[in-house]
């Protein structure tokens, strides 16, 4: 076991959970300690999200009829600003077809199974995001041909911004979760420079960047969103997980349209009975509860917490601006006397339907809140909704995002290929001379022995992740099992789950 301990960690063997307390980057550094409960804004996704696709989507009913278009006249300051140009014409179809083509043409690598996924497994395409501490780039398996997106986290940036508790406890949730509304992970690995992530590809962008193409979101889109939403948050429900970050760049979607959520680096687990106490979130999109607790005590929160965000979020999406005019530098004290003190303005041009639904999200008093699938389920204004097509991704979206355009800032890939200084794409030859200039060295004579003990700490407590080879495992029958009872298990794995009220199954499309 290394000397180094990051806080609040503890590991428990082959497949453990990294447990890790984390601190609010995007709230405040000053926190209550708490079990389990502080967090860091982090890894920015760009368009990164669902590996195969869903099947193609049919026409069903999801609301009451057609919803009157937004209101887009933004007040000052606080609107879109000015029209942004529009992002290059990209022809993914074309390039899918063409990648394609070529894996085909060349012979396919075969893996050894019983050997760990790594960087070699895979072939770097370009990079589509980055975030604080980490970057975005869509990746093929060499053997399979399945594309993914790749978030890569450089360890010694993380151990410089105390970053890597938060990397462990993303793990820790994304290695234990899976649902068809959720961007998955598929595998974790790491080398000396980097811990990778691979996740479900979404090509459809986040819903940040279609907001600053000033995409004119319909009430029956947001309604849409808001049941997929609440579906994903009700399967983390039942998982003891609050988000804590659910907002427009937290949301992808997939090529049909269909919203993801993404991004659990300040998510936490609470166990039946426990409470919340961070100030952990983005700003504008925490509710009240979150800062009543952090400034006066009292019994902390809970999952209502994410459905105030998703919320602020829908009103977003329909007006353009958030209700309330909230940033990351307004001192805790004042948000909490805004709440009292200012009242949401809907616009006159929604229907009733749509302003009673954001009126229930909206309401300051977590325990009169929508705060779960039934609550949502059994409201008037989704009476119409039929939740078992909403799980099987048969509501066809009204907005779909254009196939032959990238969804993500191209300079993302700029960047990779000119301004970063330890590039993707070098990587082999990189630790090949990093690994000859260290063997040429005295290692008692190390600049800096802290971070290579930390390193080292990184290298040991990683958890080394394969989804795929995990699915193989669970539907092939141990050979010590007789006949009887795997035609048992079988009738019991064939019989419907109920998981909490959630009408969805937690398998990934």
């Amino acid at each position: 076991m290394s000397a180094v301990r990051w806080h609040g960690h503890r590991r428990a063997g082959k497949g453990c959970r990294h447990r890790s307390s984390s601190r609010a980057v995007s709230a405040s550094e000053t926190q209550r300690t708490a079990p389990g409960t502080r967090g860091r804004a982090g890894l920015g996704s760009g368009a990164a999200g669902a590996g195969t696709g869903p099947a193609p989507a049919r026409s069903a009913a999801l609301g009451t009829g057609p919803a009157p278009a937004p209101a887009r006249s933004a007040p000052a300051g606080r609107g879109r600003g000015a029209c942004q140009p529009p992002a290059p014409m990209f022809p993914w179809s074309k390039w899918k077809k063409r990648m394609g083509a070529s894996a085909s043409s060349s012979k396919r690598p075969v893996f050894d199974e019983r050997e760990d996924v790594n960087f070699d497994h895979f072939q770097i395409l370009r990079a589509i995001g980055k975030g604080s501490f980490g970057k975005v780039c869509i990746v093929q398996k060499r053997d399979t041909e399945k594309m993914y997106a790749m978030k890569y986290m450089n360890k010694q940036q993380c151990i410089e911004r105390d970053e890597v508790r938060n990397v462990f406890r993303e793990l820790e949730i994304l290695q234990e979760i899976e649902h068809v509304f959720l961007v998955n992970l598929w595998y974790s690995f790491q080398d000396e420079e980097d811990m990778f992530m691979v996740v479900d590809l979404l090509l459809g962008g986040d819903l940040r960047y279609h907001l600053q193409q000033n995409v004119q979101f319909t009430e029956e889109t947001v309604k849409l969103y808001i049941c997929e939403m609440a579906l994903a948050l009700d399967y983390l429900r039942s998982q003891h997980i609050i988000h804590r970050d659910v907002k427009p760049d937290n949301i992808l979607l997939d090529e049909q349209g269909h919203a993801h959520l993404t991004d659990f680096n300040i998510a936490t687990i609470i166990r039946d009975g426990e409470r919340a106490t961070a100030l952990a979130g983005t700003k504008p999109y925490m509710a009240p509860e979150i800062f009543h607790s952090f400034l006066s005590g009292g019994t902390g929160y809970s999952f209502e917490v994410d459905w105030w965000s998703l919320g602020i979020m829908a009103y977003e999406l329909l007006r353009g601006w958030r209700p309330y005019d909230i940033h990351s530098n307004n001192p805790v004290e004042s948000l909490v006397q805004l709440f009292s003190t200012v009242s949401v303005q809907y616009s006159s041009a929604w229907s009733k339907e749509m302003v009673a639904l954001l009126r229930k999200l909206l309401t300051v008093n977590p325990e009169h809140r929508f705060s779960c699938l039934a609550h949502i389920q059994a409201s008037a204004q989704l009476s119409a909704v039929v939740w078992s097509d909403v799980c099987e991704k048969r509501v066809e979206p009204a907005f779909v995002p254009n196939k032959g355009r990238l969804h993500c800032d191209p300079t993302f890939e700029l960047e990779e290929m000119i301004l970063e200084s330890r590039p993707l794409h070098k990587k082999k030859k990189r630790l090949a001379k990093n690994k000859s200039r260290d063997n040429s060295k005295d290692s008692s004579q190390s600049e800096n022995d802290y971070l290579q003990e930390c390193l080292e700490a990184i290298q040991q407590d990683f958890v080394i992740f394969n989804r795929e080879k995990l699915k193989k495992s669970q539907e092939q029958p141990s050979d010590s099992v007789s006949a009887s009872e795997t035609t048992e298990e079988a009738e019991a794995e064939a019989e419907p789950l109920h998981m909490c009220s959630s009408v969805c199954s937690s398998g990934s499309s």
